[in-house]
């Protein structure tokens, strides 16, 4: 039962007042041009290639194979020739293409203060496309839980341009459902895995892909993550709720599964329950950062208390230090490559 607290929220008071209208597509764009990109310009300059990694076809170098190569670059007649085995070394494309695989389940529609995830989740999907669209790359995303299923639901073609960046941030807001149908819908448990599974199938060329999720799900979606990892560039975008790591003490309170809508009541006054959920709680962050790390992807933490302009600076210098160590580790010996693959990526930003 602690488990499900994870991705549950306080009930509702019976007089709640009804949301907030969702704010249109090119307000929201305009809205974080002012905010949050401006900031941003001049300081990312030069940090292209460190936002976005990419492969192309102009052969620039040779060098010893490393953990996690893709083995479709490997040099079999000079392998062959110096007995050691060496993969091709390309000249980055400037254009090239991102994916978005975005978890809209319910468990992302949770906020303890006045951001809620799902909203952290619209204004990174908006940032990152719109400094990307403006290098004239091409974004494209895969939906999953949109309309309050689990199941993949919207695949969007990636493509270019303003319009389409507007499509994709309508298409995050209003799910593609049928109002008449909406109550019919049922919830269920998030599976991670079906939304990594899909990606694997629908994004065939090398791309740099961003799975945003708060990683609430069933478990096996390791193992499509790597196989992921093992094709494209992935960076992990992790969503949290300072709530879901540790409990104040709000006394008997209702809580409810925003997935199964199971509720239950809890006695937060209680200091061992409260213990109990913070260790629970560590547990699991651990057990999540040392499989994000195991898949060799890159991790932008979100909570809905962070300032997102600060968090995307962080983020990029933490990949322009990894392509600094990456560039390190081709000088260095066969064994020093190995270390290197083995570290952790999924630290905190």
């Amino acid at each position: 039962m602690l488990f499900g607290l994870f991705k549950s929220r306080p009930a509702p008071p019976p007089a709640a007042p009804p949301p907030a209208p969702v704010e249109k597509a090119d307000t929201l764009l305009r809205r974080l041009e002012w905010t949050v990109i401006r900031r941003l310009d001049g300081l990312l300059q030069g940090d292209y290639r460190t936002l976005m990694r990419g492969s192309g076809l102009d052969l620039a170098d040779l060098r010893e194979y490393q953990h996690h190569d893709d083995v479709r670059h490997i040099d079999w007649n000079v392998t062959a020739r110096l007995q050691q085995p060496h993969v091709r070394v390309f000249t980055e494309d400037r254009e090239m293409a991102a994916w978005f695989l975005l978890d809209l389940s319910p468990s992302v529609d949770f906020g303890s203060g006045d951001q809620r995830k799902s909203g952290v989740l619209r204004e990174v999907v908006a940032v990152l496309a719109r400094l990307l669209t403006r290098h004239g790359n091409r974004v494209g995303a895969v939906l999953y839980g949109s309309r309050g299923v689990p199941e993949v639901d919207a695949v969007l073609p990636a493509r270019g341009g303003r319009a389409h960046l507007l499509r994709l941030i309508h298409l995050i807001q209003q799910p593609p459902v049928p109002p008449a149908r909406a109550a019919d819908l049922k919830n269920g448990p998030t599976r991670l895995a079906d939304l990594l599974s899909a990606a694997v199938h629908t994004v065939r060329q090398r791309s740099t892909v961003f799975v945003v999720s708060d990683f609430i799900s069933e478990p096996g979606w390791e193992q499509p993550l790597g196989e992921l990892a093992r094709r494209h560039d992935v960076v992990a975008v992790r969503l949290l709720d300072p709530l879901e790591l540790e409990l104040p003490d709000l006394g008997l309170i209702p809580i409810r599964d925003a997935e199964t809508g199971e509720q239950v009541l809890v006695d937060t006054h209680d200091a061992g329950f409260r213990q109990r959920f913070a260790r629970i709680a560590a547990q699991r962050e651990a057990q999540l950062r040392e499989s994000l790390g195991r898949a060799g992807v890159d991790t932008l933490e979100l909570s809905t208390d962070d300032d997102l302009a600060d968090a995307v600076l962080r983020f990029t210098d933490l990949r322009k230090r990894r392509s600094r160590q990456g560039r390190e580790s081709d000088r260095a010996p066969l064994g020093a490559h190995l270390a290197l693959a083995s570290a952790p990526s999924g630290a905190r930003t």
